[in-house]
């Protein structure tokens, strides 16, 4: 990967890191749209990847909220369990669904949950 290639994929997790970090999520929602621009992904890698990379940007933003200590554990935690849940369930699965599909639900995602803040 030459310089330019890697500076634009470090300004995508900066922007993914951003969004996570201000909004409370939605780095996926960012980065899966950059990582199919600005790499040479195939289709079927671009939504684990991206993932992988949401990964740390969850447990930095965890850990900062954990120590101002905003995070309401009980009410957080049957909303975990069922993250846990649907992850297992879409890591294992996932692979049937077809990837034009995975990309309309993720655009479908985005469109309703900005409709639902602006209204």
């Amino acid at each position: 990967m030459n310089k330019r290639d890697m500076l634009k994929t470090a300004l995508a997790g900066v922007g993914a890191g951003a969004v996570t970090g201000l909004f409370g999520a939605g780095g996926g929602m960012v980065l899966v749209p950059l990582l199919t621009m600005l790499t040479t992904l195939d289709d079927r890698e671009v939504f684990p990847s991206s993932i992988a990379i949401i990964l740390p940007i969850c447990v930095v933003s965890i850990v900062v909220t954990s120590a101002m200590r905003t995070v309401d554990w009980p009410q957080a935690a049957p909303y975990l369990l069922g993250s846990l849940l649907g992850g297992l369930a879409a890591g294992k699965w996932g692979r049937a669904i077809p990837t034009a599909w995975l990309h309309r639900g993720l655009g479908i995602l985005i469109l309703w949950g900005g409709f639902r803040y602006l209204c």
